[in-house]
């Protein structure tokens, strides 16, 4: 068997390091920053840029002392999608392949976002163009640059929209304009974004990160237990009845009120000061 304890070879050590220069990653002030790093191709996400995004989420879950995580990136674009460059030519294809690569892939990455226990923002500093538009909905706060633009670009390549984006949209903002976008694939700006509901605010392009760092912070020092099951109950709303939304609700503030943070709560209630909470 091979020695799990050895050092990782050259070539893999390598690798993580350009991996982790493609993809950075810091935690400042109980806040997760993860931050798209490949400028020259308007960010589009690789395989393994994918997993290190998925992982971050994943360890941003678990881990009680991040409480709140954003997403960003450099350079112009926020993310051009996936990176396509590598993938098998049609003929090489064989029956399920697509739908495999997609449910593994794509619709993962989304997922991770959905899932994630801590509350993510995006900060969308340019360009979110196909899965980089789903990859921004599918946070809970969506903070975009003025220059910041959104395109269903799947139907000017003859595709489906995929990564969520038929979950997303119609959710956020209705079938009809859901199809709208994705039917034409028009350029959203910023501005048409957050009047159609999509982004919840717009700012200067130099005042993203401030405004993403105070949307954060304020978020990481919240009663970060209640904050996930909140995120949990308006996620499933809208694919679940009223009897079993209300059952969810009940049985979450169940869970939630056997947290510190929730006797924090009442306890700064009735004796008239301002909650410190703990995140647990």
């Amino acid at each position: 068997m091979p020695d799990s304890s050895r050092e990782p070879s050259d070539s893999t050590q390598s690798t993580r390091k350009s991996l982790d220069s493609l993809i950075r990653h810091a935690t400042d002030n109980a806040v997760s920053w993860i931050t798209l790093d490949r400028p020259e191709a308007m960010n589009a996400l690789t395989w393994d840029q994918r997993e290190r995004v998925i992982t971050l989420l994943a360890s941003a879950s678990a881990d009680p002392d991040v409480r709140a995580v954003v997403i960003t990136a450099t350079g112009r674009g926020f993310c051009a999608g996936a990176d396509l460059r590598g993938a098998p030519a049609a003929g090489e294809r064989i029956p399920g392949d697509v739908a495999r690569t997609l449910r593994l892939g794509a619709q993962r990455l989304v997922a991770a976002v959905l899932d994630c226990e801590k509350p993510v923002i995006a900060a969308v500093n340019g360009t979110a163009a196909g899965l980089g538009v789903h990859l921004a909905l599918a946070c809970d706060l969506v903070l975009a640059a003025e220059p910041a633009r959104f395109i269903e670009v799947f139907v000017r390549r003859g595709l489906v929209p995929d990564g969520g984006g038929a979950y997303l949209l119609p959710r956020l903002i209705g079938p009809q304009r859901a199809k709208e976008l994705m039917f034409f694939g028009d350029a959203l700006t910023a501005r048409d974004a957050e009047r159609l509901g999509l982004v919840n605010r717009v700012v200067p392009p130099e005042e993203l990160e401030r405004t993403a760092r105070a949307w954060a912070e304020r978020l990481a020092a919240g009663p970060t237990r209640a904050l996930a099951l909140t995120k949990q109950l308006v996620n499933a709303s809208l694919d679940t009845d009223r009897t079993a939304a209300f059952a969810a609700e009940a049985a979450a503030q169940e869970i939630n009120m056997t947290t510190t943070d929730a006797k924090e709560g009442v306890a700064s209630f009735v004796e008239r000061r301002g909650a410190r909470y703990r995140g647990r």
